[in-house]
């Protein structure tokens, strides 16, 4: 096949159409050739060209095609030298992944030819079969889309509640959605999935990776799949898995119609973003597409001997984000999420290993000092997942004044103080008030935090009250995977039972999480399902198991209603009262005009804590939030004033008798939430100033002052 090629452009990187050809762009600093190979478009396993790009500059391989169109599949081959002990490892006959393609056709298939040296041998000796028969394609993509007016929504982070989720879990199960629906981005899109989003209080769906990424080999040979998606091969394209129209383009517009059907309903789009490791692995990996086009550029070698990588992350490899065509790599892939795919922020998975310049984590390393100088990604929501397994990679308080933060001592404390134990209390106080004792300090606001109790990697919340340990057969690896330690709440039973008691005890405990979560300060996050109960029948590691393990069932029991019924009734207590999502810290004293203190801490016998107290084996105290005290200002500029509310919490297992403060005559105490009771016993008692309300074990209430 006779194809013309003109010089083209080195940027922008990657395969762009312009409505009369191809400009194809390919950074390799060490490369000695590039070739594109174009295929068949009505059957991709044909290769119908090879074409050399002759024209490089700034380490860029560029060239252009006229009469190429939308559809086009491609995929590059590499020369240079195969030196594995000096960390290169070019090998032409293995077709590589353009890591800026748009969209991606095929999945990797795990024959031996995908690898860049004889498998079973060591990697020094090169592998000469070509690998094309086992390789996904680029697709050359139209960009073009009527967005019809979407903006970006711009939730305040004081505003936001989030919403954790996997595509396809989802609505894999959802009655509602149509079949062909079930497990596509036009399920999440779905009316039915959107409102029961809305009815609980959810401002941003954050999805589990949807950046097109690969079924682990090992995972394949033993007949599972990886569920989660942290094992990324292209960061530009949405994984057409969970496209229900192609993966020859129609992924891209089925996801920007997602966005925008989210967007229609006030609820924001987050990301979760895997920058710091890809799907090749180790030395002993495969060779799909970094690892073949410029590998010391792309990733993280031993500095005393190349052949090997540094690992951050127990993946095998940690993408260099020390170069700066990997932050270029980075920075391109989140504004084009952010501007052409209307995507309002990330969350960084291990976010520590960006961080890292030789080997210490960095606060001021080379990554944040880009993302903040942006005009777009320093606009946009910024999450930190704050550790890796490296050594000082545990970062929680620490990210730079953009970036929010997974609160891992918010799950940990939180956990800790319902489990009973004494002496959490000092520690509980700072996690219902924003963690000033992590974030106050150095310029970020209450908001810095994202308060969790449970995430996509553990126990779902049912699973933790009900199980003491790990229940991960179905893995595939003895139950020697996941985390060991729990802090569960099983009351006599492991897992399932019929004793009344402990289901009701059990019950009880989901409703105290659900009600810290959603009424401390900071950001909360739910995680999907576990406001209907949701279990994973005690596996705490479920990244391989795409099944009814852990989708989201649709079909609850009375106990899974009557909590979806308690939850959306905490997310309208924070929904309808500012003084429960401040975006400043509390100071501990009035302001003019006011009766009371922002915030006063309790005991039990009404009267103000001591410090002995605070650091005591004390297990029961109040906190009153004065809501004429706030110092809060709205969009306006007018200050925002609530009502008074006071947070009971008795984390002891026995009852526990408080003293309602005094009020103002002929002010009394309404009762609007007590995690004592089912939803459907909630009433709105009236209780009069300095009389006693009765608390059981382990059970929180909030009352208001009318």
């Amino acid at each position: 096949m006779d194809i013309k090629v003109l010089p083209g452009r080195r940027s922008p990187l990657g395969a762009t159409w312009d409505g009369q050809g191809v400009n194809f762009a390919l950074f390799s600093e060490n490369a000695t050739d590039v070739e594109v190979c174009l295929f068949d478009m009505d059957d991709p396993t044909v290769e119908t060209a090879r074409v050399r790009l002759r024209d490089r500059t700034a380490h860029v391989w560029h060239g252009y095609i006229p009469g190429l169109k939308p559809g086009q599949p491609y995929g590059f081959r590499v020369e240079g030298p195969y030196e594995p002990r000096w960390g290169l490892r070019f090998n032409p006959t293995k077709l590589l992944l353009d890591p800026y393609a748009r969209a991606v056709a095929g999945k990797v298939q795990w024959a031996p030819e995908v690898f860049g040296y004889p498998l079973g041998e060591e990697d020094l000796v090169k592998d000469e079969r070509d690998s094309a028969a086992a390789m996904p394609r680029g697709i050359v993509v139209d960009d073009q889309f009527d967005w019809k007016g979407d903006r970006p929504l711009r939730t305040p982070w004081h505003r936001t509640v989030i919403y954790e989720a996997h595509v396809k879990g989802l609505t894999a199960l959802h009655p509602d959605v149509p079949e062909k629906l079930r497990g596509t981005y036009a399920g999440v899109a779905h009316p039915a999935v959107v409102e029961h989003l809305k009815s609980i209080g959810v401002t941003a769906l954050e999805l589990l990776p949807i950046h097109d990424f690969v079924d682990d080999g090992y995972l394949s040979e033993k007949g599972l799949t990886n569920y989660w998606g942290y094992s990324t091969l292209n960061y530009f394209a949405p994984d057409a898995r969970y496209s229900g129209s192609g993966d020859t383009g129609g992924q891209v517009r089925e996801f920007k119609e997602m966005v925008r059907a989210l967007h229609a309903a006030g609820i924001e789009v987050i990301l979760d973003v895997v920058y710091n490791h890809t799907a090749e692995g180790n030395h002993m990996g495969p060779t799909l597409s970094f690892k073949g086009i410029d590998n010391p550029t792309y990733y993280r070698l031993m500095k005393d001997d190349p052949r090997y990588y540094m690992d951050y992350t127990g993946t095998g490899n940690t993408l260099n984000a020390r170069h700066p065509q990997v932050i270029k790599l980075i920075n391109d892939s989140l504004r084009y999420w952010v501007q052409e795919m209307h995507v309002d922020g990330f969350r960084f998975d291990l976010a520590s290993t960006l961080a890292r310049e030789e080997h210490a984590v960095d606060r001021l390393s080379s990554f944040f000092d880009v993302i903040h100088q942006d005009p777009v990604l320093s606009e946009v929501k910024l999450i930190a997942e704050p550790w890796d397994i490296g050594e000082g990679g545990y970062q929680v308080g620490n990210f730079p004044v953009l970036w929010t933060e997974w609160n891992g001592k918010y799950r940990d404390d939180v956990r800790t103080f319902w489990r009973s134990d004494p002496g959490t209390i000092n520690e509980m106080a700072y996690r219902l008030t924003g963690s000033s004792d992590l974030y106050g300090d150095d310029g970020r606001k209450a908001y810095a935090s994202i308060n969790f109790i449970t995430a996509h990697d553990g126990f779902t919340l049912h699973d933790l009250v009900s199980y003491n340990k790990k229940h991960n057969q179905a893995n595939g690896e003895e139950n020697r995977d996941g985390h060991d330690h729990n802090i569960s709440y099983n009351f006599g039973a492991e897992g399932p039972t019929g004793d009344p008691a402990i289901l009701a005890e059990r019950e009880k405990q989901k409703r105290n999480f659900l009600a810290t979560l959603l009424l401390s300060q900071g950001v909360p996050m739910l995680c999907g399902g576990d406001e209907m109960g949701r279990t994973q029948g005690g596996n705490n590691n479920a990244y391989c198991q795409d099944n009814e393990i852990s989708w989201l069932h649709w079909d609850v029991d009375e106990r899974g209603q009557d909590l979806l019924e308690f939850t959306r009734r905490a997310a309208t207590l924070r929904r309808e009262h500012p003084v429960f999502r401040r975006r400043h810290f509390f100071q501990g004293r009035k302001i003019r005009g006011s009766e009371l203190e922002d915030i006063t801490w309790l005991r039990p016998g009404g009267d103000e804590m001591t410090d002995e107290e605070w650091n005591s084996d004390v297990r029961s105290f109040g906190m009153l939030l004065g809501g004429d005290a706030m110092l809060e200002w709205d969009e306006q500029g007018e200050r925002v004033e609530d009502d008074t509310f006071l947070l009971l919490f008795n984390g002891a297992p026995e009852p526990q008798g408080f003293t309602l403060p005094a009020t103002p005559t002929p002010a009394h105490w309404e009762v609007v939430l007590d995690t004592s009771r089912p939803a459907s016993e909630q009433d709105e008692r009236r209780m009069d100033p300095q009389s006693s309300f009765e608390m059981p074990g382990r059970s929180m209430a909030v009352l208001r002052r009318r």
